[in-house]
């Protein structure tokens, strides 16, 4: 008998469930809190807890398989390790395309001269004197580099060459884009690779968590990543490339949630401490975003789940709205919550509370506490006033207050949260959820005094918050429940838009700069008009959610108009709080809640029941008559006609694809070909220009039995 283990690890709780693959059934589940900075910690204690549940020797254990939130978390957080980007034959304008600028987060760029054409030409000459001389100088200041060179998919020699530079050099994490994507839009490709450079260090850690666990407990088997496509990917190339788990802990759980209720077409939904990911299950499917993952405002290029993340959970910041009303708003950013602080540090939050409820009216930081999370030291590259503020937070949690001297330290700080060096610890619906008994898994004590702290503050009018902490709860509870409503009725406008009339992607006249007239590679797609099932115009989704009309027929208006509106399909809610927060949602929304049994774990159950899926794209386009050119990872091949070009870049890509897969792990390999043939008539005669071929290299991992 084998047993498959999967765990996920999110901002707040480590989750782990075990399967029996025979029977194909949950045996155990188990939670602990997510341990930072140590996460071995979090993942050991979840771990083992569900092997003393289940009553079996880890031995017994044939398969262990890994999601995770916390590379989603870090981009919708803006956190991460600070990078340098290397952008090789770009001008400096396009560093201000694709949220390339914004991405980078005021980290280095060194532009250098170099890059081929779309032909996979060089078009100029590699400066490697003064990518050298930026290499050896900023090596000491980042966690790591991204290289990005124009049309490097078509030919990636500069990539590979600055690539070995920086190894022999610093010996730190490189990122190619051609690693990452077969698309043509350098700055996207290059926004991609700034995202997987800042996020290696934090899964690496993650993983090797993991790792050392399985080997203290005798754990010999396989080690896998859930991808953001739902597809599982080995540990090693999961190292490489960790923006492909971006989205991981959310096509987790949709798999999850289509094992656990055997729903074929539902609304996902899955809250957790940092984020609400909703996803359309379609045929027993999540569909795919054609654009690539879009996760914190940023469009990458990486395949993933057809996912809107929202920065709305269980430990997300309650503030108030400024005006001369109250109103209150979630999110987007985590914070510890006052009660579980309070857990493990109780005479500093109950003291500080003690000594602020004697106030009448709360100053401007109190309530709230910074805690350090780094082990060793703070992270490089910091400003004298973020190592004065660090050197604060040297000896452990302290008030907000004490952590800042002057209103100029504030930005020095959230540079501080930003690397996820240093936490804010503050009022969350975690802590309304104690406050109402809804939670009782912390300081129910602390929560208390929290919500009561607030509730004393004023708005614009002079008036109080709230005239109870119970009340004030109350609200922030309601406030998820609306926010929550918006995010479903989002998705639900998207996918309509999304699945009417022509594709809403990128026009391939622009799409394709190499096959026309070869403009610069920075060129951004350019949408189609849109188009929906009726005339909506051109609002967004989010517009369309809270549009006035939206809200009267959710509240099924009734006087000399009837409105009223639902969701088509049912929704299944995810996540430890979702029987706590989503049970009112149903009536509001005119749909079914699903809420299945271990619906606290699905991300961990859907870490188990994907397959291995590694797929290989690559092109083959003609830069004149009678000439055809095979972009190979080697280098451009050219060749006389057409079906050679195609067949040596088939074989090319069947051998890369085979050869993943079974370094994955994967028994008995399934290769598929896609092929997509660009050609334009001219004359009555077909002429071709353009050819792209995916191979995609399929099936379960190996398991490791007796």
């Amino acid at each position: 008998m084998a047993y498959l283990l999967g765990i996920d690890t999110g901002g707040t709780y480590t989750d782990a469930a075990l399967l029996d693959e025979e029977r194909d059934q949950v045996v155990a589940s188990a939670k602990a809190l997510t341990s930072r900075p140590d996460l071995s910690i979090g993942v050991g204690g979840a771990i083992d807890a569900t092997l003393a549940e289940a009553g079996i020797a880890a031995s017994e254990v044939a398969l262990v398989s890994l999601s995770t939130t916390l590379a989603t978390n870090a981009l919708v957080e803006g956190q991460g390790g600070r990078v340098a980007l290397i952008f090789i034959g770009f001008e400096p304008a396009e560093l201000q395309r694709a949220g390339l600028a914004e991405a980078l987060k005021g980290d280095p760029a060194v532009l250098a001269a170099g890059g081929h054409t779309h032909a996979g030409n060089e078009a100029r000459p590699l400066d490697l004197d003064l990518i050298g001389a930026e290499v050896a100088r900023l090596g000491s200041e980042v966690t790591g580099f991204a290289v990005a060179s124009a049309f490097a998919t078509r030919n990636p020699a500069h990539e590979n060459a600055v690539r070995d530079l920086i190894r022999r050099t610093t010996g730190l994490p490189v990122t190619c884009s051609h690693e990452l994507s077969a698309g043509l839009n350098g700055p996207r490709r290059a926004l991609t690779a700034v995202l997987n450079a800042r996020l290696i260090g934090m899964l690496d850690r993650l993983i090797t968590a993991c790792e050392r666990h399985m080997v203290a407990r005798g754990i010999d088997a396989p080690l896998m990543v859930v991808r953001g496509d739902g597809a599982l990917v080995s540990a090693a190339l999961a190292r490489e490339r960790p923006i492909e788990t971006i989205l991981s802990g959310p096509a987790a759980s949709v798999a999850g949630a289509s094992w656990l209720t055997g729903e074929t077409d539902a609304l996902v939904s899955d809250i957790g401490g940092t984020t609400t990911d909703v996803c359309l299950l379609r045929d027993g499917r999540p569909a795919i975003d054609p654009q690539g993952a879009q996760v914190g405002g940023l469009r990458t290029m990486v395949e993933a789940v057809a996912m809107r993340t929202t920065g709305l959970g269980g430990d997300s910041e309650a503030h108030v709205v400024e005006g001369l009303d109250t109103r209150l708003r979630l999110g987007p950013r985590r914070l510890m919550p006052i009660s579980l602080l309070a857990r493990d540090h109780g005479e500093l939050v109950h003291r500080a509370f003690d000594d602020w409820l004697t106030l009448d009216a709360p100053g401007e930081h109190d309530g709230r506490f910074v805690l350090p999370l780094w082990s060793d030291a703070p992270p490089p590259g910091l400003g004298p006033r973020e190592v004065a503020v660090a050197e604060r937070l040297a000896n452990g949690p302290i008030r907000l207050g004490q952590a800042l001297r002057t209103r100029l330290e504030i930005p020095a700080l959230m540079k501080l949260v930003s690397r996820g060096a240093a936490m804010i610890s503050g009022v969350t619906p975690s802590d309304a959820s104690h406050v109402l008994g809804r939670l009782d898994s912390w300081d129910g004590a602390a929560a208390l005094k929290a919500l009561t702290l607030m509730a004393r503050r004023r708005n614009g009018r002079g008036d109080r918050l709230a005239p109870s902490p119970a009340d004030l709860a109350a609200r922030i509870i309601a406030q998820l429940e609306d926010q929550t409503v918006d995010c479903l009725l989002e998705a639900a406008f998207d996918e309509d838009r999304r699945g009417a009339g022509p594709s809403l992607g990128p026009s391939p006249l622009i799409d394709r700069p190499d096959v026309l007239t070869a403009p610069s590679p920075d060129l951004e797609p350019v949408a189609a008009p849109l188009q929906t099932p009726r005339d909506w115009g051109r609002d967004s989704a989010e517009v369309l959610a809270r549009h006035p009309m939206t809200v009267a027929a959710l509240e099924r208006h009734s006087c000399i108009l009837r409105l009223s509106l639902s969701l088509g399909v049912p929704v299944i809610g995810l996540g430890a709080s979702a029987p706590s927060y989503y049970p009112p949602l149903g009536s509001r929304l005119g749909t079914r809640m699903v809420l299945p049994a271990h619906a606290g774990v699905a991300n961990a159950i859907g870490a188990v029941v994907g397959q291995v899926s590694m797929r290989v794209t690559g092109s083959v386009t003609s830069p004149g008559p009678g000439r055809f050119t095979a972009h190979l990872d080697s280098g451009p091949q050219s060749f006389a006609d057409s079906a050679s070009a195609v067949a040596t870049l088939e074989a090319a890509l069947r051998t890369e694809a085979l050869a993943r897969a079974e370094a994955a792990g994967v028994a008995e390999v399934r290769l598929s070909v896609a092929r997509d043939l660009t050609e334009v008539e001219i004359e009555g005669q077909p002429m071709f220009l353009e050819a792209q071929l995916t191979v995609t290299a399929q099936g379960r991992p190996r398991i490791a039995r007796g």
